[in-house]
């Protein structure tokens, strides 16, 4: 006896919990459940740890990111956010850097015409 006055409980497959008749299928019930590549933390953030050291990774990880052809794992797209962030904190950086050094060398910069004429 199993308590239930000698009937099994009802089972039902992964795909049909929560619907009363069991019509009703969840069709992401079981889809995300493979590991994720890069170590287990996926692509996203292998991405962004990675690009600490090639900062190029952060722009590939922003691509994937925006890309809409692409059907990402909704498990990835807190990485790759977070590439698009740092991307875009690398592209402001670079560019202050850039307006910085041709404000210092802006004196070199207006005599370049002089040296080549």
């Amino acid at each position: 006896m199993d308590g239930q006055g000698g009937r099994q409980g009802a089972y039902h497959t992964l795909l049909h919990i929560g619907s009363e008749n069991g019509s009703d299928p969840q069709p992401y019930v079981g889809l995300y459940d493979r590991r994720l590549p890069c170590c287990g933390c996926g692509v996203g953030w292998f991405s962004f740890l990675v690009g600490f050291f090639m900062p190029l990774v952060w722009y590939y990880g922003t691509y994937l990111f925006f890309a809409p052809h692409i059907q990402n794992d909704p498990r990835e797209r807190s990485g790759l956010a977070a590439c698009a962030i740092a991307a875009l904190v690398n592209t402001v950086a670079y560019a202050i850097a850039l307006v910085i050094l041709l404000v210092q060398h802006q004196g070199a910069l207006l005599m370049l015409p002089r040296l080549m004429g």
